[in-house]
């Protein structure tokens, strides 16, 4: 139980392994159990998110601390507790991952035609591990659910993707596994250490200067990964092509915010001095991300691929914001760590959208679709110009606050994140021009059908937070600004006591 008796984290966390339960007890017909799944999945993931919004209104802003904390005793002779809680960095991903859970059910009531309680079971597994990873408070509570997201996507991948769908979650397997065993490896040590794996315990723990640089480069191998960063992001784009769309939605929308998470919830706290050694090599890093995978984004004739290559490189100014170390650099990060859920979320489901119907993602398929699917073009495009950073839409805040960060530190490091500005409004409109534009030049595309009622419900949300986000960003900075303050109070405290020490 939490401080108010009701534990609001752990219903969070494991009703969606409840409703996975219910849908593997139905017996019948397979059209009956397949019914009964996606209803039943859509009706859990809805009381989730229901139960999300009510940790939204409740949360106080105006404290850095952790809030609606549970404590339990699990293996009290090793250090490890079960510890959840949230703060200001974490409750809005909680959000995020339960908005976005029941849209993918509905993106996938029709795409998925085989197996489908077996999918439905899959994600609503994935969601209870998202929500788990954003609310532990203990290491090894952390890193279960961390690795636990990989099971339920593997299989989203492996099993509902496309024709290279095994390559593509083997990759994903592989690359996720090493930087994986290196994270374990520093948790060892620092339970070794340290005698526990509480978190807020850990953040008050030294650990010496020189430990701190082989910490850093374990948990550097299994974030980089995950956001991911370049040159470890090469697994992305076939995961995003061969993933159904709403395995990309997810991929996207709450998977890649999983690195950045760890850099702000360990890294930066737990290793100053590592971080602050190393943060020229993560902006390095970041703007080749930013440049290189912009230029990649402009050669592609796949959507998915165009769409993922624009994930590398905004990620990519997110780990720029991280590492500038202070508020406006990290509040930006954080911001379009949010605003790229939404969008890049909607941006999948707009290219499935047009695989539904055409079955194919290669760019020349299309063209002049504005023609036929006019609500379809209007909905792209707003999410265009939201990935563009277009003022007024989600993108723009979180962007322009990162970009004024990493200028307080480096110029020419705000100058690379500007750059990838630059280039994402040439790829992104030479997408949307080859896709809504132009002459029809095939006959099967005249037959398109617009958006469907189903397909409506599923982006209007999405429309109305883009805008929210991009016309009133202070409700949604509120939640972390005092979370950023401290982490930035802290870590700046720290390196001060260590230039003392050295001094003496």
């Amino acid at each position: 139980m939490n401080a108010a008796g009701f534990p609001i984290l752990s219903l969070l966390t494991f009703l969606p392994l409840v409703g996975a339960a219910i849908i593997l007890s139905v017996r019948g017909d397979a059209a009956v159990v397949a019914q009964n799944a996606r209803w039943t999945a859509l009706w859990t993931s809805l009381v989730v998110f229901v139960l999300s919004l009510i940790l939204w209104a409740r949360f106080d802003h105006g404290t850095a601390d952790f809030q609606f904390v549970e404590r339990l005793e699990w293996l009290p002779a090793f250090g490890v507790g079960y510890h959840m809680g949230v703060d200001g960095i974490s409750v809005l991903f909680i959000l995020l991952s339960t908005a976005l859970t029941p849209i993918c059910i509905l993106a996938s009531w029709e795409a998925i035609g085989t197996r489908v309680r077996e999918f439905m079971v899959a994600f609503l597994v994935l969601e209870t591990m998202m929500v788990g990873m954003f609310s532990a408070l203990d290491f090894v509570l952390f890193y279960i659910f961390f690795e636990g997201v990989l099971i339920p996507m593997f299989l989203i991948i492996g099993v509902w993707g496309h024709d290279r769908r095994v390559y593509a979650a083997f990759k994903l397997f592989l690359y996720t596994l090493l930087g994986s065993v290196l994270m374990l490896l520093a948790l060892l040590y620092l339970w070794y250490t340290a005698g526990t794996t509480d978190i807020p315990e850990l953040f008050r723990h030294r650990i010496p200067a020189a430990a701190q640089t082989w910490i850093f480069f374990a948990f550097l191998a299994s974030f980089a990964v995950k956001v991911p960063m370049w040159p470890v992001h090469t697994w992305l784009p076939d995961a995003h092509v061969e993933a159904p769309t709403a395995g990309s939605v997810i991929l996207a929308g709450v998977l890649l915010k999983m690195g950045a998470y760890g850099f702000l919830r360990f890294s930066l706290p737990m290793l100053p001095d590592a971080s602050a050694t190393f943060a020229p090599l993560i902006f390095a890093l970041s703007v080749i991300a930013v440049i290189y995978t912009s230029l990649v984004a402009l050669a592609q004739d796949n959507m998915k691929k165009l769409i993922a290559y624009s994930s590398v490189a905004h990620m990519g100014i997110v780990t720029i914001g991280i590492f500038t170390f202070n508020a406006q650099g990290i509040s930006g990060a954080l911001f379009t760590m949010l605003a790229h859920g939404v969008v890049s979320s909607a941006l999948f489901l707009c290219v499935g959208v047009l695989y539904d119907r055409r079955h194919s993602l290669e760019i020349a398929s299309y063209g002049g679709v504005a023609k036929i699917m006019p609500g379809y073009a209007l909905v792209f495009m707003l999410f265009t110009m939201a990935s563009v950073g277009l003022p007024g839409t989600a993108n723009f805040v979180g962007e322009f606050l990162v970009i004024v960060g990493a200028w307080r530190v480096n110029p020419w490091v705000a100058l690379g994140a500007a750059t990838g500005m630059i280039l994402g409004a040439a790829y992104m409109l030479l997408l949307y021009r080859r896709i809504a534009f132009g002459r029809i030049t095939r006959d099967d595309l005249r037959a398109l059908l617009d958006l469907s009622p189903r397909e409506y419900a599923i982006f209007v949300p999405l429309v109305l937070l883009t805008l929210w986000m991009g016309v009133y960003p202070q409700s949604f900075l509120s939640f972390f600004t005092a979370s950023v303050a401290g982490l930035v109070e802290r870590h700046e405290a720290a390196l001060g006591a260590a230039r003392l020490a050295a001094g003496m």
